[in-house]
């Protein structure tokens, strides 16, 4: 049996976390291939392929997930 690996989470220095508002997500780079984001209130967490997370994150950097005002 291997070991589940201990994920390293990091949250975004954009993100105004706050006890009133602990709204934010975290991300987890460490192990290889592998990246795990998280929602920092529940705790549920969703796991991609490297490939795939940089493909969604060239598509944001392109404005492709913008939210319209």
């Amino acid at each position: 049996m291997s070991a589940v690996p201990d994920f390293e989470f990091r949250t975004s220095s954009a993100c105004q976390y706050n006890n009133n508002d602990p709204r934010c997500v975290e991300v987890a780079t460490n192990v290889p291939g592998t990246v795990v984001v998280r929602s920092s209130v529940t705790g549920r967490a969703v796991e991609f392929t490297a490939e795939e997370w940089a493909d969604f994150l060239s598509g944001a950097k392109l404005g492709e997930f913008d939210v319209a005002a």
